[in-house]
């Protein structure tokens, strides 16, 4: 379907601007690095570059020299709490100006430059909503923002609701909604005027297993589109199960990039410990018990924990038993997946 058109009419002076901005930025001003220094993630050709990106927040780093080059697909971009995933986000979508460095999309910069933004989604951490306006109401506005008419914004934010599931709750006032339909909503606005370059800030914060699940299929899909999607997280298997692409930050630097396996086997040296919320915390603890990657077991309140050599094979195995065997999954978790707990074994 082609994209519909926008209704803008920029002066003069906006669009000798936009010349400028939208120029190819020459290969000597882009990098003062050889291109074997700079990190290479993604399929394709190159969709968006960083070179020597920094950002303080007075005299804390927020990122340090930061060089990457992004291609299609879906990107993984992880670290613990405070490591400067967020500011990254920003810098690279234009909300912050680099204190040193400089962002690119398709070779144009993407610092005040309104041509650049128009093919950015952006889906940020925190609740940014007009409580009062329904959820089509918010995402429709949102799409007339970016230069669309009434009829065609309306369209896309139906278009964009519907993809995220949302239709039947699209004219209930935000206000009511629950934090997993907050995100999904977030997620439509960012889609609704088809942007090629979306960046995903713990876009599954909140949202229930099943919610969950239809997330993480919907940005695979996103990135089988060949789009460059670059998702924020700190839970290694929601990353993991929509990408083997990942940047690992901490502190601000990039301290890990590439294909996830490689450092999942690093970190699956150390047994893996999940708990499970459940029903019936004994029967599925026995069943659990018959695999040979299962190396202890330990009842507790509500459920149990159990400990695996084989992470990735146990979180596939805990649902599917759970509904095979009707023993009311109600949750699964594990410390081990947060990265903060990674980083006590791979960052000194």
């Amino acid at each position: 379907m082609t994209k519909p058109e926008k209704h803008q009419a920029p002066s003069s002076e906006e669009a000798a601007n936009k010349e400028v901005a939208n120029k190819e930025i020459p290969d000597e001003e882009v990098s003062d690095k050889a291109a074997d220094q700079v990190a290479r993630i993604g399929d394709g050709g190159v969709v968006l570059s960083t070179r020597g990106l920094s950002y303080w927040y007075g005299q804390v780093i927020g990122i340090n020299d930061i060089s990457l080059d992004i291609g299609h697909g879906v990107v993984g971009l992880l670290g613990p709490n405070g490591a400067g995933k967020s500011t990254l986000l920003k810098c690279m979508t234009g909300q912050l100006r680099p204190a040193t460095g400089m962002v690119s999309i398709d070779g144009k910069r993407v610092w005040d430059n309104p041509d650049v933004y128009s093919e950015i989604g952006f889906v940020p951490e925190q609740d940014a909503f007009y409580e009062e306006m329904t959820g089509r109401e918010f995402v429709t506005h949102l799409t007339r923002l970016h230069g669309f008419g009434a009829d065609d914004a309306a369209k896309l934010a139906d278009e964009a609701i519907e993809t995220v599931s949302l239709t039947e709750e699209a004219d209930r006032p935000i206000a009511g909604y629950s934090k997993g339909m907050r995100q999904r909503i977030k997620i439509a606005q960012s889609l609704a005027h088809r942007p090629r370059v979306l960046f995903f800030d713990e876009p599954l914060a909140g949202t229930d297993p099943v919610g969950r699940r239809k997330m993480i299929d919907l940005i695979r899909r996103l990135g089988d589109e060949e789009r460059t999607v670059i998702v924020s997280s700190h839970v290694l298997h929601e990353v993991q199960a929509m990408t083997s692409n990942i940047v690992l930050i901490n502190r601000g630097r990039v301290v890990a990039d590439g294909n996830m396996y490689r450092i999942r086997e690093m970190i699956d040296e150390f047994p893996h410990r999940i708990y499970i919320d459940c029903k019936k915390p004994r029967p599925f603890a026995a069943l659990l018990a018959e695999y040979d990657d299962v190396r202890s077991l330990e009842f507790a309140d509500r459920g149990f924990f159990v400990s695996t050599d084989d992470p990735q094979a146990c979180y596939d195995r805990i649902p599917a038993m759970a509904l095979e065997h009707d023993l009311g999954l109600r949750a699964m978790t594990s410390e081990d997946n947060d990265l903060s707990a990674v980083f006590r074994y791979l960052v000194p």
